[in-house]
């Protein structure tokens, strides 16, 4: 299977019915621009707001938002990029994950609406969870699989190659795969998961 094509809008249709009953919004934007708007009014005025690592979020251009200051949140990840002692930041890293809003992406989304995420360290994990009572997930719609043996191939054969790289070309010593999650249904009333695809190749 090729994990970088995108998916068919019959497909995308049917994930996003599959996804509903799980407790999980998702909706369809035709490109990054679209996304990034839909993304800006979904967060309200003086939200704490925390970024899971995403090049997705970098790529619709959200991360320079975050980082210019021009908007009206409260930048967790800011806070802890600033703070230069370990223990400290350590400690930032711990408490963002209850962050009232939780902005991320997925590595791959099921066509029966199983949801898989993995992560070196498990930073995002607790948050997209469990702890952040509002989680947004902007997912390019070649991350969508027909099953979750696929999802799971994706994220080992795909998308972990890509992210080493990446690792490895910004001077660290690369990536590892340490903590899955397989998102099967939300079930607390307290929580709101909203998922937006976007028809263009975004992320790995």
């Amino acid at each position: 299977m090729k994990y970088d094509t995108l998916a068919s809008k019959e497909t995308v249709e049917r994930t996003i019915n599959a996804l509903k009953p799980r407790g999980i919004d998702a909706e369809f934007v035709n490109n990054k621009e679209e996304a990034l708007n839909r993304l800006k009014n979904l967060i309200p005025k003086g939200a704490e707001v925390m970024t899971a690592g995403s090049t997705t979020l970098d790529q619709i251009g959200f991360t320079d938002v975050l980082k210019s200051g021009k908007h009206s949140w409260k930048n967790l990840k800011d806070k802890i990029l600033s703070e230069k002692d370990p223990a400290r930041q350590m400690e930032l890293r711990k408490k963002s994950v209850t962050a009232e809003y939780m902005i991320g992406s997925v590595h791959a989304v099921v066509e029966t609406g199983e949801v898989l995420v993995v992560n070196a360290t498990g930073s995002s994990i607790p948050a997209y969870s469990f702890s952040s009572d509002n989680v947004i997930w902007v997912v390019g719609t070649q991350k969508i699989v027909p099953n979750v043996e696929e999802g799971f191939k994706r994220l080992r054969e795909y998308c972990f190659p890509l992210e080493d790289k990446r690792m490895k070309s910004i001077g660290q010593p690369g990536s590892t795969l340490g903590k899955f999650l397989l998102f099967e249904k939300e079930i607390l009333p307290n929580r709101k998961i909203t998922l937006i695809f976007v028809n263009e190749k975004l992320g790995f």
